[in-house]
């Protein structure tokens, strides 16, 4: 099922889908200019190193990562931001089990 354009999305019905070990996401709106994600991570679970060519702003919902953007790596806990500019290869890694907030413009195709 699609929400894109949808205008208001109850987390509760939206599903949770596997991003990996010890990581699951919740894709909750989009269009095609933006869109919102939440992540959920088990502490030690990471998002490995990676790019895309979309930019993403991040709230750090609960918990503490230890974010890497272009090789320089920050503690972040619950209230603190990130933003990955567009191809810059980036990484977190759960320090305590937590939730992260991510905007993605464009939209992520690949996430529906």
């Amino acid at each position: 099922m699609t929400r894109r354009g949808q205008v208001f999305t109850r987390g509760a019905d939206v599903p949770w889908e596997p991003a990996g070990a010890g990581v699951r996401r919740q894709v909750l709106a989009h269009d095609d200019g933006v869109m919102l994600v939440r992540v959920a991570f088990e502490a030690g679970a990471a998002g490995p190193a990676h790019s895309h060519p979309h930019v993403q702003c991040t709230l750090v919902e609960s918990g503490v990562f230890d974010v890497t953007i272009a090789g320089e790596t920050a503690r972040l806990a619950a209230g603190d931001t990130f933003l990955v500019p567009s191809g810059a290869v980036h990484s977190a890694l759960a320090v305590e089990a937590g939730a992260l907030t991510d905007v993605f413009t464009p939209m992520r195709e690949d996430f529906v």
